[in-house]
């Protein structure tokens, strides 16, 4: 399952994934990974949740991300949900066409029972329309 929080820069996308993830992991059988273009909201996350710093590894288009992320899956086969602030950076694909990376996640979400949260930096009405019913929070 793929779940969008949209929203231009500044909405509070980052502190809705935050609040999200650290209310999923009270209940969450598995483990849950938030991943982010630093380390900067480490201290704004439950210690459970596993931070993974995206800008430590060469991950430059859509291909090399959706192999990192799998990459992530392989390993950890207790995973039920991955949070991704700042979508459109982490997997290389601003100002390009979303649909087929979140399919592709969507896959592998369905494959593994994992549920991707994921912040995306455009408003609804932009988004691509095979990925608007993802959705869950507009601001």
């Amino acid at each position: 399952m793929v779940q969008l929080i949209v929203g231009k820069r500044g909405k509070g996308k980052t502190k809705q994934l935050l609040d999200k993830a650290n209310s999923v992991i009270k209940e969450a059988n598995g483990t849950v990974d938030f991943l982010d273009k630093s380390a900067q909201h480490m201290y704004e996350l439950n210690n459970k949740i596993r931070l993974i710093n995206v800008n430590e590894f060469p991950i430059d288009n859509e291909d090399a991300f959706i192999g990192f992320v799998s990459g992530i899956v392989s390993q950890d086969h207790d995973l039920e949900y991955m949070f991704l602030d700042s979508f459109l950076k982490l997997s290389g694909l601003e100002g390009k066409d979303i649909t087929d990376c979140i399919k592709k996640l969507e896959d592998l979400g369905e494959k593994y029972k994992i549920t991707f949260v994921l912040s995306v930096s455009m408003d609804a009405e932009e988004l691509p329309d095979g990925v608007k019913k993802d959705v869950a929070i507009a601001l």
